[in-house]
């Protein structure tokens, strides 16, 4: 073999050109070396299936309370039953109200189904975060006993989902239309220079509760807690790359839920892809933040 097919051989690729030149660069693609060992696609698609199954047990809640407000309001009940005849005429229609009256009338007990199916998914869907998150630290110790473990992930669960509610509620918040109309409500003149500040207001406010959520989240919900430095590196990327992913999907349902198609499969489509997408940005953050300061293996160009 000749010298110079020698030299071609052993001379490095453009990736690991790159990897040598670009610290940055280098660190993506050791971050995503360890989400790709650490099975980061399959924890992610299980935590979506988490997600979405946790649907029917908050709807049991949903129609419970909505029972239990319905019940105390027999104007407004009645105001839903004939717009239910008049809508759907003839026996249908009659269906349709006593089905309704049958779960209004249940409401307690659907809401104790609901509540204790919702806490049980729930605490599932935070026990195999905390297992995902731990395997791109590559921790592993032991697991506190069963009642302490429990009311970790229930205090972790509780937390955390009251932080998403509030990051979705501010993106919701810098909504153009959504702005104005709390302008008005408020009684503050409405004029492009407010309403842009309000936005960039509420935006912003979305990614530092974001950030707090997710430095948070890598940091201390696996099983062994770990630096809070590279974790907050880590969380402000995953803050970043949420609000917009969240703009983006904010787009997505207006244009889909306008058809009747859209209206039915269109949310649960865009919530399995939300937690998709979302549960991935969380574990390639994680392993970012894991894979902070490793030291790179020394590619030299010849």
């Amino acid at each position: 073999m000749s010298k110079s097919a020698t030299d071609q051989e052993s001379k490095p690729g453009i990736l690991d050109r790159l990897r040598s030149r670009y610290g940055w660069f280098d660190h993506v693609m050791r971050a995503q070396e360890r989400y790709d060992e650490c099975q980061g696609n399959f924890f992610a698609a299980g935590m979506s299936y988490y997600t979405i199954f946790a649907l029917f047990p908050l709807a049991m809640v949903g129609f419970s309370v909505g029972g239990f407000l319905l019940s105390r309001r027999p104007e407004v009940l009645d105001g839903i039953e004939g717009r239910i005849k008049h809508s759907i005429p003839g026996e249908f229609g009659d269906e349709l109200v006593t089905l309704m009256d049958t779960a209004i009338g249940s409401r307690a007990s659907v809401g104790v189904i609901g509540l204790a199916t919702a806490a049980w998914v729930g605490l599932t869907w935070m026990a195999n975060l905390r297992e995902a998150l731990s395997e791109m630290w590559e921790k592993r110790s032991e697991k506190p006993g069963f009642v302490s473990s429990k009311l970790s992930d229930l205090v972790a669960m509780v937390w955390a989902f009251g932080a998403m509610l509030a990051t979705i509620a501010l993106t919701a918040l810098a909504d153009p239309k959504l702005m104005r109309k709390m302008l008005r409500w408020l009684g503050v003149p409405d004029f492009d220079l407010l309403g842009a500040l309000l936005r960039v207001a509420s935006v912003g406010m979305a990614v530092a509760v974001s950030w707090l959520l997710f430095t948070w989240m890598i940091a201390r919900l696996p099983r062994e807690s770990v630096s809070l430095a590279s974790a907050a590196r880590a969380g402000l990327i995953a803050a970043v790359g949420y609000e917009l992913f969240k703009q983006a999907g904010s787009v997505y349902l207006q244009s889909v839920v306008n058809g009747p198609a859209g209206a039915v499969f269109g949310p649960v489509l865009g919530l399995l892809v939300f937690a998709y997408v979302t549960t991935r940005l969380i574990l390639f953050a994680t392993a970012w933040a894991a894979t902070d300061g490793v030291q790179a293996e020394n590619l030299r160009a010849h």
